[in-house]
Parts: C-alpha cells; sequence; structure tokens
C-alpha cells in the first residue's frame, strides 16, 4: 500500500483574521512557520519518497519546512495545481462568519460546520458556487476533475510501500477526506493549521482509505 500524508499549511495572516483564503494567498505567520516545522518533525520518523504541494506559497512553504526536518533527501515539493485550495469566487478574503451567515443562513445553516454536517464538503462547495454573484466558486464537480486526477497521478507514480507527502489546505483537504472517509470520521471538525491527514492507496489507486484527519499529536 501507499501511505499518502496530507498536511495543512501553517497559520496564515488571513487565518490570523478569520479571512476565507481560497486562491488568495498569505504568507505564513510566525505561529505558522512553527506549525510546519511541528508538523515535520512529528513527521520526522517518515521517511518521504515523494513530495507535492499546492502551488499556492504557503503550501509550498511549507512543505518545504516539513521536508527540512525529514531524513530524506528532498528539499522542496512539487507545485500541482491540483492541491490548489478552493476557490471560494466572491467570498474571498471576506471575514469567514459573516460570509457563511450569508452563504448559508437562508437553508439555516449558519455556520460552516453546520453546512459541512448536513451537506457534505461536495454538497457544501456546491452551495457555495450557487450564492456567488459571479459564479467564480468551484463547485463540487470542479474539485472531483481537479483533485482526484491528481491525486492518482501521483499513486501512479509511487511504487508499493512508499510514502507520500502532500502540503495542501484546510478545505481541500476536508474534501478529500470526504470521499475516501467511513463514517468514523467527522470532517465537519475544524482542521487545524499543521494537523496531518493520512490517506492509504492500493497500487492501482482503485482503493483508498483513510487512516486519520487533522492529527496534531506525535501519533503519526
Amino acid at each position: 500500500m501507499i501511505n499518502i500524508y496530507l498536511v495543512r499549511h501553517g497559520q496564515t495572516y488571513l487565518n490570523k483574521y478569520n479571512r476565507i483564503q481560497g486562491i488568495a494567498n498569505a504568507p505564513l505567520t510566525e505561529k505558522g512557520i512553527n506549525d510546519a516545522i511541528d508538523a515535520g518533525k512529528r513527521l520526522s520518523a517518515i521517511h518521504f519518497d515523494h513530495a507535492y504541494s499546492s502551488d499556492m506559497p504557503r503550501a509550498f512553504d511549507t512543505g518545504k519546512y516539513v521536508l527540512a526536518q525529514n531524513s530524506s533527501s528532498l528539499e522542496e515539493p512539487i507545485k500541482k495545481v491540483a492541491f490548489r485550495e478552493e476557490n471560494f469566487g466572491y467570498f474571498e478574503g471576506n471575514d469567514g462568519d459573516a460570509a457563511w451567515h450569508q452563504i448559508g443562513g437562508p437553508d439555516g445553516l449558519d455556520s460552516y460546520p453546520k453546512m459541512i454536517a448536513k451537506l457534505g464538503m461536495g454538497g457544501t462547495a456546491d452551495l457555495i458556487a450557487s450564492r456567488d454573484p459571479y459564479g467564480d466558486a468551484e463547485n463540487n464537480e470542479d474539485l472531483l476533475n481537479r483533485f482526484i486526477p491528481g491525486l492518482q497521478e501521483v499513486i501512479k507514480n509511487a511504487n508499493d510501500g512508499e510514502n507520500i507527502l502532500i502540503a495542501a489546505h484546510g478545505t481541500i483537504i476536508r474534501w478529500a477526506v470526504d470521499q475516501f472517509k467511513d463514517d468514523s470520521i467527522d470532517v465537519s471538525v475544524p482542521i487545524q493549521n499543521g494537523s496531518v491527514s493520512k490517506l492509504v492507496a492500493s497500487p492501482d489507486g482503485k482503493q483508498i482509505s483513510v487512516e486519520y484527519y487533522n492529527n496534531v499529536s506525535k501519533d503519526v
């Protein structure tokens, strides 16, 4: 089996200020750098054979900090658009609480966790896209068409027993976990900066399961 470690980037300034951050980017804060270094330390016993990241600087930088703590000779991840954060369209940069109320309030879903608990990650993406007056936000089909081929490609390029690092983003990681999880995992639980979520895939990519989600302990 192939082990895939999805690491959420460290805290950014937009995270700190509770602003929605998809294709918008902000640099890592000092805490965010420490989030990434800490994730690297917790993963230091895992020798990475391959490393990828979103093409967004906050994820790429996080990947470099993680690899700096690793026994692997890899120094930086390969950037892939497939692992970019969900595009929130019109709502990019908005205050998170206000935006979720605007999007989900008419349906009685006035918080992001409430939307996810009722609709799942795919249904939540569809709802956000339906409320974007500019039509720029990605819906579930957009995410499927972008992320899944990218994931299958990195699995295809790995050998049985190898370990893959993917430094990415909170929403896309939650969405990915939601595709493959069982009922024991609740993705409506907020995902933390620097957390690790683990997928396990068969070498042909036909079987993918979630071993854990949003892990910030040393037990990885």
